[in-house]
């Protein structure tokens, strides 16, 4: 059986790895040592306007190194790699999300609900946004350390659904058929099959840069150093991936990172967006020698929010799946500690599974 659980935990790293990443009539070297392909003065904004992440049938990362020899480094790190984090591994908490929704709903200004792993409910005055929602387990080998322990009919009916990326953790069918097919969907470019699969034809898909606006809040599509990936038979990144930068009617912006290696991209945001909150996603960045072109570690995640510049820090994607070396629960304390080397504990939301913050 161990065996068997690790072969198939080995298919599923495949889903997490970059393939070979080249940009579009891009000529630029990697800097050595760096995990990411650096801007130099490019600016994203003409990235997606020349549609430099547009490739023939599939999307293009201009911000990823190229990534060859990844199917043998995955079976290294499953197989034969040993896990720093490995006598922590047994003390990894499981951690029942309940939710009394009745303050959430009652709010008549903006908040934010943190539920699991990347899934986050906003309330937008009178509207509710939900991202990435997830709210099983993703395959029968990965547990579920946040299982649900409230019933989904009393959590409020999301007005919009915002996907990041097609990743098995961030778009999961059974998730999405709970609501209503007529539900609106915001999602990258490329997910056609996926939405007509659970019968969702209330869709707007988006590329770097877009936006959409129901006429009270404007919601836009930004780019992320990621990469994603359904079948591996059928290869990565036929569909785009991103985060989102949400102007609340109630005031507050906040920006959602979506899964992304750190680039040299943030203070680009900084100076196009005036951000209240951001959430990122921090969770499977052990080990760097594998994770690093794909999640960013504590240290990244603060240095991002210092160039994006924005007022106040969240994170998500910990708590819910060991996708990474690094125990579950080990990433709020991870990044207390790179907040505090900084002096910037204060500015950080310290939001816990099922826990709400009300603007």
């Amino acid at each position: 059986m161990g065996r068997l659980s690790a072969a198939f935990k080995t298919l599923l790293a495949a889903q997490f790895m970059p393939r070979v990443v080249q940009a579009a009539t891009d000529t630029r070297d990697s800097s050595a040592g760096l995990h990411y392909r650096p801007l130099n003065g490019d600016s994203l904004r003409e990235i997606a306007r020349r549609k430099d992440h547009h490739g023939s049938g599939i999307f293009l990362n201009p911000m990823g190194i190229p990534r060859d020899g990844r199917f043998w480094q995955v079976l290294s790190w499953k197989l034969f790699h040993k896990n720093a984090y490995g006598d922590f591994l047994d003390d990894q908490p499981i951690s029942p999300v309940v939710i009394d929704w009745e303050p959430v709903k009652a709010h008549r200004g903006v908040s934010v609900t943190f539920i699991k792993h990347s899934t986050v409910l906003i309330k937008d005055m009178d509207r509710f946004l939900l991202i990435d929602p997830v709210f099983n387990d993703i395959f029968w080998f990965i547990k579920d350390f946040t299982p649900l322990a409230f019933s989904l009919e009393n959590m409020p009916r999301p007005d919009h659904v915002l996907i990041t990326h097609g990743h098995y953790d961030h778009l999961d069918h059974r998730s999405l058929a709970t609501f209503n097919p007529g539900t609106h969907v915001i999602s990258p470019l490329g997910y056609d099959r996926e939405f007509k699969a659970v019968g969702m034809t209330h869709r707007t898909p988006l590329d770097w840069f877009e936006h959409t606006s129901d006429g009270a809040r404007e919601i836009t599509f930004l780019p992320a150093n990621h990469w994603t990936m359904r079948n591996p038979i059928v290869g990565p990144n036929r569909s785009l991936w991103g985060g989102y930068l949400i102007k609340t009617a109630g005031g507050p912006t906040i920006y959602i990172s979506g899964d992304t290696a750190y680039f040299d991209g943030f203070e680009q945001l900084a100076a196009d967006y005036d951000i209240d909150l951001a959430i990122f996603n921090m969770g499977a960045y052990a080990p760097r020698w594998f994770m690093a072109p794909s999640h960013m570690n504590p240290a990244e995640t603060v240095q991002a929010f210092q160039e994006i510049e924005a007022k106040q820090l969240m994170i998500a994607h910990w708590g819910t799946f060991q996708l990474g070396d690094e125990p579950v629960h080990f990433p709020p304390a991870d990044l207390e500690k790179a907040l505090g080397e900084k002096g910037l504990l204060q500015r950080w939301i310290p939001l816990g599974h099922g826990e709400t913050y009300y603007f």
